[in-house]
Protein backbone atom coordinates (compact mmCIF):
# COMPACT_ATOMS: atom_id res chain seq x y z
CA UNK A 1 0.00 0.00 0.00
CA UNK A 2 1.35 3.54 -1.06
CA UNK A 3 0.70 5.83 1.73
CA UNK A 4 2.40 9.07 -0.45
CA UNK A 5 -0.30 11.22 -1.58
CA UNK A 6 -0.54 12.20 -5.21
CA UNK A 7 0.28 15.89 -6.05
CA UNK A 8 -3.92 16.10 -6.52
CA UNK A 9 -4.40 14.45 -3.07
CA UNK A 10 -1.76 15.90 -1.26
CA UNK A 11 -3.78 19.54 -2.62
CA UNK A 12 -7.28 18.56 -1.38
CA UNK A 13 -5.15 17.61 2.08
CA UNK A 14 -4.14 21.09 2.22
CA UNK A 15 -7.56 22.52 1.44
CA UNK A 16 -8.70 20.40 3.91
CA UNK A 17 -5.97 21.67 6.99
CA UNK A 18 -6.50 25.14 6.01
CA UNK A 19 -10.64 24.19 6.19
CA UNK A 20 -10.14 22.90 9.19
CA UNK A 21 -7.64 25.15 11.29
CA UNK A 22 -10.28 27.93 10.29
CA UNK A 23 -13.28 26.55 11.80
CA UNK A 24 -12.46 24.17 14.48
CA UNK A 25 -10.05 24.15 17.48
CA UNK A 26 -7.00 21.84 17.50
CA UNK A 27 -6.82 19.25 19.44
CA UNK A 28 -4.93 18.84 22.91
CA UNK A 29 -3.36 15.27 23.80
CA UNK A 30 -6.14 13.78 25.43
CA UNK A 31 -8.35 16.31 24.67
CA UNK A 32 -12.34 14.65 23.72
CA UNK A 33 -15.32 16.56 22.37
CA UNK A 34 -17.77 14.74 24.25
CA UNK A 35 -15.24 15.30 27.79
CA UNK A 36 -15.23 18.99 26.62
CA UNK A 37 -18.88 19.79 26.19
CA UNK A 38 -21.31 16.92 27.39
CA UNK A 39 -23.05 14.59 25.67
CA UNK A 40 -26.56 16.20 26.27
CA UNK A 41 -24.94 19.06 23.74
CA UNK A 42 -23.52 17.00 21.07
CA UNK A 43 -26.67 16.25 19.01
CA UNK A 44 -27.26 20.77 18.06
CA UNK A 45 -23.37 20.55 18.10
CA UNK A 46 -23.19 18.01 15.83
CA UNK A 47 -26.09 19.04 13.39
CA UNK A 48 -24.38 22.97 13.21
CA UNK A 49 -20.96 21.33 12.56
CA UNK A 50 -22.59 18.87 10.11
CA UNK A 51 -24.33 21.83 8.43
CA UNK A 52 -20.87 23.73 8.22
CA UNK A 53 -19.01 20.55 6.84
CA UNK A 54 -22.03 20.57 4.04
CA UNK A 55 -21.72 23.91 2.91
CA UNK A 56 -18.03 23.45 2.74
CA UNK A 57 -17.93 20.51 0.68
CA UNK A 58 -16.55 18.01 3.18
CA UNK A 59 -20.19 16.22 4.02
CA UNK A 60 -20.41 13.11 2.21
CA UNK A 61 -17.39 13.50 0.33
CA UNK A 62 -17.93 10.31 -2.10
CA UNK A 63 -21.16 11.11 -2.11
CA UNK A 64 -22.33 11.89 -5.98
CA UNK A 65 -22.86 15.36 -6.69
CA UNK A 66 -26.73 15.17 -7.81
CA UNK A 67 -27.04 14.10 -4.43
CA UNK A 68 -25.85 16.74 -2.57
CA UNK A 69 -22.43 15.71 -2.48
CA UNK A 70 -18.75 16.12 -3.51
CA UNK A 71 -18.73 13.38 -5.70
CA UNK A 72 -15.15 12.58 -4.56
CA UNK A 73 -13.21 9.34 -4.07
CA UNK A 74 -12.37 7.47 -1.03
CA UNK A 75 -8.99 8.47 -0.53
CA UNK A 76 -10.08 11.91 -0.23
CA UNK A 77 -12.80 10.90 2.50
CA UNK A 78 -9.49 9.03 4.24
CA UNK A 79 -7.52 11.84 4.20
CA UNK A 80 -10.48 14.27 5.54
CA UNK A 81 -10.80 11.61 8.60
CA UNK A 82 -7.20 11.97 9.00
CA UNK A 83 -6.83 15.55 9.29
CA UNK A 84 -10.19 15.77 11.09
CA UNK A 85 -8.95 13.56 13.74
CA UNK A 86 -6.41 16.50 15.16
CA UNK A 87 -9.69 18.82 16.14
CA UNK A 88 -11.88 19.09 18.36
CA UNK A 89 -15.07 18.89 16.64
CA UNK A 90 -18.78 16.49 17.44
CA UNK A 91 -19.00 13.25 15.94
CA UNK A 92 -21.65 12.92 13.90
CA UNK A 93 -25.15 11.58 15.22
CA UNK A 94 -27.20 8.58 14.10
CA UNK A 95 -27.16 6.24 11.23
CA UNK A 96 -27.23 8.48 8.10
CA UNK A 97 -24.40 8.73 6.84
CA UNK A 98 -22.51 5.73 7.68
CA UNK A 99 -25.24 3.46 7.10
CA UNK A 100 -28.33 5.30 5.15
CA UNK A 101 -26.61 6.73 2.68
CA UNK A 102 -24.82 3.40 1.01
CA UNK A 103 -28.11 1.50 1.71
CA UNK A 104 -30.50 4.49 -0.04
CA UNK A 105 -27.80 5.17 -3.08
CA UNK A 106 -28.16 1.14 -3.91
CA UNK A 107 -31.64 0.78 -3.02
CA UNK A 108 -34.23 3.58 -3.30
CA UNK A 109 -36.01 5.19 -5.75
CA UNK A 110 -34.15 8.36 -7.72
CA UNK A 111 -37.03 10.61 -6.05
CA UNK A 112 -36.15 9.66 -2.58
CA UNK A 113 -32.27 9.71 -2.92
CA UNK A 114 -32.77 13.72 -3.83
CA UNK A 115 -34.96 13.79 -0.95
CA UNK A 116 -33.11 11.86 2.13
CA UNK A 117 -29.58 12.07 1.14
CA UNK A 118 -28.84 16.24 1.01
CA UNK A 119 -31.02 16.04 4.16
CA UNK A 120 -28.49 13.66 6.05
CA UNK A 121 -25.85 15.43 4.90
CA UNK A 122 -26.71 18.71 6.26
CA UNK A 123 -28.36 16.99 9.33
CA UNK A 124 -31.65 18.49 8.76
CA UNK A 125 -32.86 14.92 9.57
CA UNK A 126 -31.61 12.17 11.83
CA UNK A 127 -32.44 8.47 10.91
CA UNK A 128 -31.72 5.32 13.39
CA UNK A 129 -31.75 2.17 12.30
CA UNK A 130 -34.49 -0.63 13.77
CA UNK A 131 -32.65 -3.93 13.57
CA UNK A 132 -31.86 -5.61 16.44
CA UNK A 133 -34.98 -7.07 18.60
CA UNK A 134 -35.15 -8.85 22.19
CA UNK A 135 -34.75 -12.83 20.12
CA UNK A 136 -32.48 -10.97 17.41
CA UNK A 137 -29.49 -9.48 18.12
CA UNK A 138 -26.42 -10.10 16.20
CA UNK A 139 -28.07 -13.40 14.55
CA UNK A 140 -30.40 -10.45 12.66
CA UNK A 141 -32.03 -13.34 10.22
CA UNK A 142 -33.67 -14.05 13.62
CA UNK A 143 -36.05 -11.32 14.02
CA UNK A 144 -39.65 -11.42 14.52
CA UNK A 145 -41.01 -8.24 13.22
CA UNK A 146 -44.02 -8.55 11.20
CA UNK A 147 -45.15 -6.87 8.10
CA UNK A 148 -48.20 -7.99 6.48
CA UNK A 149 -49.75 -6.20 2.63
CA UNK A 150 -53.13 -4.59 2.94
CA UNK A 151 -53.29 -2.96 -0.41
CA UNK A 152 -50.97 -0.34 -0.95
CA UNK A 153 -49.73 -0.77 2.74
CA UNK A 154 -47.99 -2.62 4.70
CA UNK A 155 -49.20 -3.07 8.67
CA UNK A 156 -46.28 -3.34 10.77
CA UNK A 157 -45.93 -5.24 14.96
CA UNK A 158 -43.13 -5.97 17.20
CA UNK A 159 -40.53 -4.56 18.69
CA UNK A 160 -37.05 -3.56 18.46
CA UNK A 161 -34.04 -2.90 21.15
CA UNK A 162 -30.89 -1.65 21.63
CA UNK A 163 -31.89 1.67 18.87
CA UNK A 164 -29.14 4.14 19.36
CA UNK A 165 -30.79 8.12 19.29
CA UNK A 166 -34.29 6.79 18.58
CA UNK A 167 -35.34 9.40 20.76
CA UNK A 168 -34.10 11.87 18.69
CA UNK A 169 -34.46 10.54 15.11
CA UNK A 170 -37.40 11.59 12.68
CA UNK A 171 -36.93 8.63 10.15
CA UNK A 172 -35.17 4.81 10.59
CA UNK A 173 -34.79 2.19 8.55
CA UNK A 174 -36.21 -0.77 9.42
CA UNK A 175 -36.18 -4.90 8.80
CA UNK A 176 -39.32 -7.11 9.15
CA UNK A 177 -40.13 -10.46 9.02
CA UNK A 178 -42.86 -10.09 5.69
CA UNK A 179 -42.83 -13.78 4.79
CA UNK A 180 -42.45 -16.79 7.93
CA UNK A 181 -43.05 -19.87 5.63
CA UNK A 182 -39.59 -18.94 3.94
CA UNK A 183 -36.24 -19.92 5.30
CA UNK A 184 -35.02 -17.61 8.11
CA UNK A 185 -32.73 -15.43 5.30
CA UNK A 186 -35.55 -15.25 2.86
CA UNK A 187 -38.58 -14.04 4.18
CA UNK A 188 -37.42 -10.54 5.23
CA UNK A 189 -38.22 -6.88 3.40
CA UNK A 190 -36.42 -3.51 3.93
CA UNK A 191 -38.32 -0.08 4.59
CA UNK A 192 -37.78 3.20 5.93
CA UNK A 193 -40.45 4.95 8.60
CA UNK A 194 -41.36 8.12 9.52
CA UNK A 195 -40.73 7.81 13.01
CA UNK A 196 -43.58 10.17 14.39
CA UNK A 197 -46.01 7.58 12.74
CA UNK A 198 -48.98 6.34 14.73
CA UNK A 199 -48.01 3.44 16.63
CA UNK A 200 -44.30 3.65 17.25
CA UNK A 201 -43.36 4.04 20.67
CA UNK A 202 -39.87 4.77 21.78
CA UNK A 203 -38.87 3.65 25.38
CA UNK A 204 -34.85 4.85 26.09
CA UNK A 205 -33.38 2.38 28.36
CA UNK A 206 -31.77 3.63 30.94
CA UNK A 207 -28.01 2.24 31.34
CA UNK A 208 -24.80 2.07 33.96
CA UNK A 209 -22.84 4.74 32.77
CA UNK A 210 -25.73 7.10 32.99
CA UNK A 211 -26.81 8.01 29.54
CA UNK A 212 -29.84 6.93 27.49
CA UNK A 213 -28.48 6.97 24.08
CA UNK A 214 -29.93 3.30 23.38
CA UNK A 215 -34.00 2.48 22.95
CA UNK A 216 -36.60 0.18 22.78
CA UNK A 217 -39.44 0.86 19.82
CA UNK A 218 -42.31 -0.58 20.19
CA UNK A 219 -44.63 -0.97 17.03
CA UNK A 220 -48.03 -1.44 17.06
CA UNK A 221 -50.65 -1.91 13.83
CA UNK A 222 -48.01 0.48 12.25
CA UNK A 223 -49.11 2.02 8.64
CA UNK A 224 -46.40 1.84 5.55
CA UNK A 225 -46.99 2.66 1.92
CA UNK A 226 -45.33 -0.06 -0.25
CA UNK A 227 -43.33 3.17 -1.83
CA UNK A 228 -41.21 2.97 1.29
CA UNK A 229 -40.07 -0.44 0.73
CA UNK A 230 -36.32 -0.86 0.11
CA UNK A 231 -35.46 -3.63 -2.41
CA UNK A 232 -37.72 -6.23 -3.44
CA UNK A 233 -40.34 -8.43 -1.39
CA UNK A 234 -38.69 -11.04 0.63
CA UNK A 235 -35.26 -9.61 -0.36
CA UNK A 236 -34.54 -7.75 2.92
CA UNK A 237 -31.78 -9.95 3.78
CA UNK A 238 -29.83 -8.35 0.34
CA UNK A 239 -30.51 -4.98 1.29
CA UNK A 240 -29.62 -5.36 4.97
CA UNK A 241 -26.13 -6.70 4.42
CA UNK A 242 -25.11 -3.38 2.28
CA UNK A 243 -26.17 -1.85 5.46
CA UNK A 244 -24.47 -4.15 7.98
CA UNK A 245 -21.29 -4.23 5.59
CA UNK A 246 -21.11 -0.70 5.36
CA UNK A 247 -21.69 -0.55 9.51
CA UNK A 248 -18.87 -2.84 10.02
CA UNK A 249 -16.69 -0.01 8.60
CA UNK A 250 -17.76 2.59 10.76
CA UNK A 251 -17.99 1.08 14.26
CA UNK A 252 -14.41 -0.26 13.47
CA UNK A 253 -13.45 3.21 13.80
CA UNK A 254 -11.47 4.23 17.19
CA UNK A 255 -13.70 5.58 19.63
CA UNK A 256 -11.79 7.51 22.57
CA UNK A 257 -10.25 6.57 24.92
CA UNK A 258 -7.49 5.06 22.50
CA UNK A 259 -3.95 4.81 22.08
CA UNK A 260 -3.25 9.00 21.78
CA UNK A 261 -5.24 9.29 25.13
CA UNK A 262 -4.10 6.75 27.48
CA UNK A 263 -0.30 7.72 25.93
CA UNK A 264 -1.12 11.36 27.22
CA UNK A 265 -2.35 10.41 30.44
CA UNK A 266 0.89 7.86 31.23
CA UNK A 267 2.81 11.33 30.05
CA UNK A 268 0.85 13.40 32.27
CA UNK A 269 0.62 11.30 35.47
CA UNK A 270 3.10 10.91 38.75
CA UNK A 271 3.32 7.39 39.60
CA UNK A 272 4.40 5.73 43.21
CA UNK A 273 8.18 5.45 40.87
CA UNK A 274 7.88 8.50 38.97
CA UNK A 275 6.12 9.38 35.86
CA UNK A 276 4.01 6.78 34.33
CA UNK A 277 5.40 6.46 30.44
CA UNK A 278 9.28 5.79 32.39
CA UNK A 279 7.63 2.48 33.89
CA UNK A 280 8.44 -0.69 32.21
CA UNK A 281 5.37 -2.14 32.44
CA UNK A 282 3.24 1.00 31.39
CA UNK A 283 5.29 1.02 28.02
CA UNK A 284 4.82 -2.64 26.91
CA UNK A 285 1.06 -2.21 27.90
CA UNK A 286 1.20 1.25 25.44
CA UNK A 287 3.54 -0.34 22.67
CA UNK A 288 0.65 -3.56 22.54
CA UNK A 289 -1.78 -0.69 22.01
CA UNK A 290 0.29 1.14 19.33
CA UNK A 291 0.48 -1.77 17.03
CA UNK A 292 -3.59 -2.70 17.57
CA UNK A 293 -4.58 0.86 16.67
CA UNK A 294 -2.06 0.94 14.18
CA UNK A 295 -3.27 -2.29 12.52
CA UNK A 296 -6.94 -1.37 12.88
CA UNK A 297 -5.90 2.34 10.84
CA UNK A 298 -4.22 0.15 7.99
CA UNK A 299 -7.56 -2.51 7.90
CA UNK A 300 -9.74 0.60 7.25
CA UNK A 301 -6.93 2.10 4.82
CA UNK A 302 -7.36 -1.33 2.80
CA UNK A 303 -11.27 -1.19 3.23
CA UNK A 304 -11.23 2.37 1.80
CA UNK A 305 -8.94 1.33 -1.09
CA UNK A 306 -11.23 -1.45 -2.18
CA UNK A 307 -13.85 0.71 -1.99
CA UNK A 308 -11.96 3.26 -4.07
CA UNK A 309 -12.24 0.75 -6.64
CA UNK A 310 -15.79 0.04 -6.47
CA UNK A 311 -15.80 -2.61 -4.16
CA UNK A 312 -17.80 -4.19 -2.00
CA UNK A 313 -16.74 -3.92 1.84
CA UNK A 314 -15.70 -7.07 3.38
CA UNK A 315 -15.88 -9.20 6.46
CA UNK A 316 -12.27 -8.33 6.91
CA UNK A 317 -13.56 -5.05 8.75
CA UNK A 318 -15.01 -7.56 11.65
CA UNK A 319 -11.22 -7.61 12.91
CA UNK A 320 -11.12 -3.97 13.25
CA UNK A 321 -14.55 -3.44 14.73
CA UNK A 322 -13.61 -6.65 16.86
CA UNK A 323 -9.97 -5.21 18.37
CA UNK A 324 -11.83 -2.01 18.54
CA UNK A 325 -14.12 -2.68 20.98
CA UNK A 326 -11.94 -4.89 23.01
CA UNK A 327 -9.36 -2.45 23.31
CA UNK A 328 -10.90 0.63 24.20
CA UNK A 329 -12.36 -1.57 27.50
CA UNK A 330 -8.53 -2.31 27.99
CA UNK A 331 -7.73 1.59 28.01
CA UNK A 332 -10.15 2.67 29.92
CA UNK A 333 -10.14 -0.01 32.89
CA UNK A 334 -5.49 0.43 32.74
CA UNK A 335 -6.29 4.79 32.67
CA UNK A 336 -8.38 4.01 35.95
CA UNK A 337 -5.40 2.00 37.21
CA UNK A 338 -2.74 4.34 36.86
CA UNK A 339 -4.98 7.29 38.71
CA UNK A 340 -5.16 4.95 41.45
CA UNK A 341 -8.16 6.03 44.31
CA UNK A 342 -8.19 8.70 41.93
CA UNK A 343 -9.73 6.23 39.61
CA UNK A 344 -12.91 5.52 41.25
CA UNK A 345 -13.82 9.27 40.92
CA UNK A 346 -16.09 10.96 38.23
CA UNK A 347 -16.37 14.33 38.75
CA UNK A 348 -15.29 15.73 35.59
CA UNK A 349 -13.96 18.75 37.74
CA UNK A 350 -11.64 16.89 39.25
CA UNK A 351 -10.45 13.55 37.97
CA UNK A 352 -8.04 13.62 34.56
CA UNK A 353 -9.15 14.22 31.42
CA UNK A 354 -12.36 14.76 32.91
CA UNK A 355 -13.26 11.17 33.58
CA UNK A 356 -13.12 10.20 29.86
CA UNK A 357 -11.63 6.53 31.27
CA UNK A 358 -14.40 6.28 33.77
CA UNK A 359 -17.15 6.91 31.57
CA UNK A 360 -15.50 4.42 29.04
CA UNK A 361 -15.27 1.96 31.95
CA UNK A 362 -18.92 1.85 32.35
CA UNK A 363 -19.82 2.20 28.55
CA UNK A 364 -17.48 -0.06 26.59
CA UNK A 365 -18.68 -3.48 27.32
CA UNK A 366 -21.92 -1.93 25.19
CA UNK A 367 -19.37 -2.12 22.02
CA UNK A 368 -18.50 -5.85 22.37
CA UNK A 369 -22.13 -6.43 21.37
CA UNK A 370 -23.23 -3.43 19.35
CA UNK A 371 -22.91 -4.30 15.82
CA UNK A 372 -21.91 -8.04 16.09
CA UNK A 373 -21.23 -9.66 19.49
CA UNK A 374 -17.40 -11.00 19.81
CA UNK A 375 -18.22 -14.68 19.25
CA UNK A 376 -20.22 -13.65 15.86
CA UNK A 377 -17.42 -11.78 14.72
CA UNK A 378 -14.85 -14.28 15.43
CA UNK A 379 -16.71 -16.73 13.58
CA UNK A 380 -17.39 -14.59 10.60
CA UNK A 381 -13.45 -13.80 10.53
CA UNK A 382 -12.78 -17.52 10.88
CA UNK A 383 -15.30 -18.77 8.24
CA UNK A 384 -15.15 -15.80 6.07
CA UNK A 385 -11.62 -14.13 6.05
CA UNK A 386 -9.45 -17.71 6.93
CA UNK A 387 -11.52 -19.92 5.35
CA UNK A 388 -12.03 -22.09 8.11
CA UNK A 389 -15.12 -24.98 7.92
CA UNK A 390 -18.83 -23.49 8.43
CA UNK A 391 -20.50 -24.25 11.29
CA UNK A 392 -23.25 -26.46 11.33
CA UNK A 393 -26.40 -24.66 10.78
CA UNK A 394 -29.29 -26.65 11.69
CA UNK A 395 -32.12 -23.76 10.54
CA UNK A 396 -30.81 -24.27 7.00
CA UNK A 397 -33.74 -25.09 4.50
CA UNK A 398 -36.48 -24.88 7.01
CA UNK A 399 -39.52 -22.19 7.25
CA UNK A 400 -38.77 -20.17 10.13
CA UNK A 401 -42.07 -20.63 11.47
CA UNK A 402 -41.29 -24.04 12.12
CA UNK A 403 -37.36 -23.40 13.84
CA UNK A 404 -37.86 -23.98 17.62
CA UNK A 405 -37.62 -21.22 20.15
CA UNK A 406 -36.79 -20.70 23.42
CA UNK A 407 -39.32 -21.71 26.17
Amino acid sequence: MDFTDTPEDAEFRAEVRGWLTANAEEKKPGAIYKAKYGEAALIPLSQEWQTKKFKAGFSGITTPLEYGGRGGTQIQQAIYDQEEVNFLVPRHIGSGIPLVIPTLLVYAKEEDKKQFIPEILRSDKLWCQLFSEPSAGSDLGGIRTRSERDGDDWVINGQKIWTSNAQHADLAILVTRSDPDAEKHKGLTYFYVDMKSPGIEVRPIKQISGMANFNEVFLTDVRIPDSQRLGEEGEGWRVAITTLMNERVSSGARPAPDFEDIFGLARDLEIEDGPAIANAAVREKLAHWYIQARGVDLTRMRTLTAMSRGQTPGPENSISKLVSAFKRQEIALFGMDLMDMGGGLMSRETTPMRAVFQEAALEAPSGRIAAGTDEILRNIIGERVLGLPREVRVDKDKPFRDLPTGV
